[in-house]
C-alpha cells in the first residue's frame, strides 16, 4: 500500500488533551480512517502547533481527504513516498 505525508496546517495552535478526551478523540479518528481504508502511522507537530506532518498507508490520495474531511482535520498538502534510509545502500 502507498505512504503518504500529509501537511496539515491549523489556523491556531493544534490543542490535544492528554486525558480520556484526547483517547476517545484519537481512536474516533482511527475509526474514521479504518472505515476509508486510510492507516495512520505517525505524526510529528511543529514547535509552534500549527503545523503537522502525518505519516499514513492508503489506497490513495482520496481515501486520505475523505477521512480527513470527516475527522475534520486540514489537508494542505498530500506527498506519496518511498522509504529512503541509510541501510538502502548496505
Amino acid at each position: 500500500m502507498p505512504r503518504y505525508i500529509v501537511e496539515r496546517d491549523f489556523p491556531e495552535e493544534f490543542q490535544m488533551p492528554l486525558d480520556a478526551a484526547g483517547v476517545r478523540a484519537c481512536l474516533a479518528w482511527v475509526e474514521v480512517n479504518r472505515s476509508e481504508e486510510v492507516f495512520w502511522l505517525q505524526s510529528y507537530m511543529s514547535a509552534n502547533k500549527r503545523k503537522s506532518f502525518c505519516l499514513y498507508e492508503a489506497a490513495s490520495p482520496e481515501a486520505i481527504r475523505r477521512a480527513s474531511n470527516r475527522n475534520r482535520l486540514p489537508v494542505t498538502r498530500i506527498t506519496e513516498i518511498r522509504v529512503l534510509d541509510p541501510y538502502f545502500y548496505t
